[in-house]
């Protein structure tokens, strides 16, 4: 891999792919054990104040929040994947400074070329 002061977009392009390869599945939101009641009149869960937990994904849609329900066999394949969604949202941060610095170096190259051909 080229140094970052001298890599050019397809370079962080390349980048970014290889590094986010194994990231799949991945979730933006977050995963929280809820305790409720129920409907039931006499529940013992309901009326010793334990109550019946569940879990919920929390996320946002077109600016609004969701939630959905996960059953609980579920939970560990929906917490890696909010893991991977954190660490490619991570990735993503990288790669912006980089990609922008890299137009910016391509877009100088392409002004100095045409300099000198013009002379």
């Amino acid at each position: 891999m080229k140094h970052v002061d001298s890599e050019s977009p397809s370079d962080v392009a390349r980048w970014l792919r290889s590094e986010s390869t194994n990231l799949w599945p991945a979730l933006l939101g977050s995963l929280s054990l809820r305790r409720s009641r129920c409907i039931r009149k006499n529940c013992p869960a309901c009326q010793s104040g334990e109550q019946h937990q569940s879990y919920v994904l929390y996320g946002r849609a077109n600016g609004r929040r969701v939630a959905v329900y996960v059953p609980e066999e579920l939970v560990p394949e929906v917490q890696r994947s909010l893991d991977n969604g954190r660490a490619l949202q991570d990735l993503l941060h990288q790669a912006a400074p980089r990609y922008i610095k890299a137009l910016k170096r391509q877009r100088a190259e392409a002004s100095k070329s045409k300099k000198s051909r013009a002379v």
